[in-house]
């Protein structure tokens, strides 16, 4: 049995737990397709220190829900949710940045939510509909990153396919 943060048991072969693997690269490969989509090309904050930047922030954020102690679990969840929201405004501030986040959390907290209602996982102490009261928040914070991942990888160098080798 592997424990998991806040689950107690975590029955799943290596096919699930790859296919858990495999998420965090579809949704970073979503954002660039998207911002393509809309064409909104994603401008703030293109270099890699700032995504370095933004996955330490993300870390932050995952070891606050877990070690910080509050008075209750709302003014914790009202705490992460100020925290992702910043997270978003500093390495995003893209209106489709602020959708898929919003929807990654949103389905994420669903998939979650029928995982632990048919017995796949199980919380210690669940306070809002089978999970806990903050989960969205690190969902919404994950997609973000994994979006500013996605998108810096997928940035085309202007000068990447000039270089032959040759002199001009």
């Amino acid at each position: 049995m592997l424990v998991i943060g806040a689950l107690k048991s975590f029955p799943c072969e290596p096919a699930c737990s790859n296919t858990v693997l495999f998420l965090p690269a579809v949704v970073g490969l979503l954002y660039p397709c998207i911002d393509s989509h809309l064409g909104e090309p994603h401008k703030f904050k293109r270099e890699w220190a700032s995504v370095m930047r933004c996955v330490a922030v993300f870390v932050g954020i995952n070891h606050a829900s877990a070690k910080l102690d509050f008075a209750n679990n709302v003014q914790l969840s009202l705490t992460l949710a100020a925290l992702s929201l910043g997270l978003w405004w500093t390495f995003d501030r893209s209106r489709s940045g602020l959708g898929l986040g919003i929807t990654i959390a949103f389905l994420a907290t669903l998939i979650t939510q029928l995982l632990v209602y048919n017995g796949v996982y199980q919380y210690t102490s669940p306070d809002f509909l089978y999970i806990r009261s903050w989960l969205p928040c690190i969902f919404f914070s994950g997609g973000v990153t994994v979006g500013n991942i996605g998108r810096q990888l997928a940035m085309v160098r202007p000068d990447a396919g000039n270089s032959q080798g040759g002199g001009a």
